[in-house]
């Protein structure tokens, strides 16, 4: 039996039976079962049953982009939404793991801390993508307050809000705040 197909395997069902009952109520003997190995083979991979959850943290996509591929300078919300679309894209391949994790995250440790990781890292590329683009007289405390606002607003919608009919057009019209928004501080500041 291949080594790596079998973790795989492991992983894969793991995922499959944790978004369909929950992490609490899948034993490990319906994972292996799943994904046809021994029940030890399971064990010998993930020692603990949160292993599982830690090793499906990893699975998730690398969220990290360039925001060089991004940027449309001096067009705030132009950028943003190419940089939202580039996430959803990233997104879409791990919508029911990502939905899963975050599910998990009140009552493991870890999932919580990977994600915790994962959105600062969204809120350093929504600031870098909109230093990138604002006016320079934008102040930089709004820089903030808006990567911040859009990490939120992104990381809600993929973990619940994507089952919403209206999740694109909820996510233009805050894209288009945000940015009128920046713009608005950056007229008010070189008016001052």
């Amino acid at each position: 039996m291949n080594e790596r197909g079998a973790r795989d395997r492991i992983l894969a069902a793991a995922e499959e039976l944790f978004a369909d009952r929950g992490f609490d109520a899948t034993p490990t003997s319906q994972i292996a079962e799943r994904a046809g190995v021994p029940k030890g083979l399971v064990h010998y991979y993930f020692k603990r049953k949160p292993d599982l959850l830690t090793a499906l943290v990893e699975r998730l996509p690398e969220d990290r982009l360039d925001p060089a591929h991004v940027v449309v300078p001096g067009d705030v919300a132009s950028s943003l939404h190419r940089l939202v679309d580039a996430l959803d894209r990233t997104q879409a391949s791990s919508a029911v793991l990502s939905h899963l994790l975050w599910r998990e995250a009140d009552t493991h440790p870890a999932v919580l801390d990977a994600l915790r990781t994962r959105f600062n890292l969204l809120v350093e590329q929504v600031r870098a993508v909109i230093a990138a683009a604002r006016p320079d007289d934008c102040v930089a405390a709004d820089v903030d307050s808006a990567a911040h606002l859009l990490a939120s607003a992104v990381s809600y919608r993929h973990s619940v809000a994507r089952h919403a009919e209206d999740g694109r057009a909820t996510m233009r019209r805050e894209l288009r705040f945000l940015a009128d928004a920046l713009a608005a501080g950056a007229g008010a500041v070189s008016t001052a």
